[in-house]
């Protein structure tokens, strides 16, 4: 066996990064201007209350606080991914500034930010990597 002086990879950032890694894929969706993106008004608000919208299945009637912006409800179809317990009591990351909508005959006043995939039907709500006062700007 030969001895090697060659210092191995210890982490990601010690790697030469790969073509792949450095090329850039094109934008396939519809740009926005920053002024655009600077209207949609992001905050944090930490969850209240949870409850089951009546005949749904889908849909959490969800009660938060947004700090200065004070309490609010917001409807979302994150039933099948999360039961009502692991959510109170979860920072989260809403879309302050959306205009009210009605689903299934209850209001919601903002909309919460989640990732999700296609193919297995993952999902994930954005929320802070630590604790932040709610009704904390997103930027």
């Amino acid at each position: 066996m030969e001895n090697s002086t060659e210092k191995l990879p210890t982490s990601p950032s010690d790697s030469t990064p790969t073509q792949a890694a450095t090329t850039t894929a094109p934008i396939t969706e519809d740009l926005i201007d920053i002024d655009l993106f600077a209207r949609v008004k992001l905050r944090t608000a930490t969850i209240e209350k949870v409850e089951l919208v009546p005949k749904s299945k889908k849909l959490y009637q969800i009660q938060v606080d947004v700090g200065e912006l004070g309490k609010r409800q917001i409807v979302s179809g994150i039933a099948p991914y999360y039961a009502p317990e692991e959510l109170v009591g979860k920072q989260i990351v809403i879309v302050a500034n959306l205009k009210p909508a009605k689903l299934m005959g209850v209001e919601s006043n903002g909309m919460l930010l989640a990732a999700s995939t296609e193919g297995d039907g993952t999902l994930a709500l954005l929320s802070p990597d630590k604790p932040i006062v709610s009704g904390a700007r997103v930027r």
